[in-house]
């Protein structure tokens, strides 16, 4: 499978959709959306740390189906921990020959080959995880963590603001307001949409063609 080449522009349409909202729930749909489709993966998924209960708590995904997603609850100790103890990015090969996978069956029902899992961290504290999927096995290369790395960072910072502004105490609250993040759908925008008023439409066909 021949792979994306990630650009400048890709990561741009991103952030700038984000940097927009301060709906968590479309943050979070414009970001897994968003990596989905600079990557041309399987899908993407972001979850929330709830540190009471050592969870990873979905707050939405892209190109998962709902068998997969109600696999059963998500144990930041048992699925990819690493990542979550690290602070770092972590990368599975074959889901079917990785200890640190927690549902390796229903990774390969779901026809999951390869996953990446990208911390979202607000300075030192871990709010939750980009996890990106495959249908293929892959190689992530050093273009595709930092991609990931960069719109992680910008999510937290994103969904951070939106902690403080509501007054919650933690980033789980967030989670607890939002609708079932498994039914989620777009309401207005999709990151090649949601770009400035003020870009002309010669500038974004340019961007969409790169």
């Amino acid at each position: 499978m021949e792979k994306p080449i990630i650009n400048y522009e890709s990561l741009v349409r991103i952030t700038r959709s984000i940097s927009m909202i301060r709906d968590p729930e479309e943050i979070v749909l414009i970001s897994v959306e968003g990596i989905t489709s600079a990557l041309r993966v399987k899908g993407c998924a972001l979850f929330l740390f709830d540190r009471k209960s050592e969870a990873l708590s979905l707050a939405g995904s892209f190109g998962l189906s709902r068998e997969y997603l109600d696999k059963g609850p998500v144990s930041a100790l048992k699925s990819i921990s690493s990542s979550l103890e690290d602070g770092q990015p972590v990368a599975i090969f074959d889901v079917s020959d990785d200890p640190r996978i927690q549902y390796p069956d229903a990774a390969q029902k779901e026809g999951i080959a390869s996953i990446l899992s990208v911390p979202i961290l607000i300075g030192d504290h871990i709010m939750g995880c980009l996890r990106v999927y495959t249908a293929e096995p892959w190689e992530f290369g050093l273009n595709d963590v930092n991609f990931v790395q960069a719109v992680a960072q910008v999510v937290g910072m994103a969904m951070e603001l939106c902690r403080v502004n509501k007054g919650y105490k933690d980033s789980i609250d967030i989670l607890k307001s939002m609708r079932d993040p498994r039914t989620l759908k777009f309401k207005r925008r999709t990151p090649y949409e949601g770009v400035p008023k003020s870009f002309s439409n010669d500038e974004m066909a340019h961007q969409a063609e790169a």
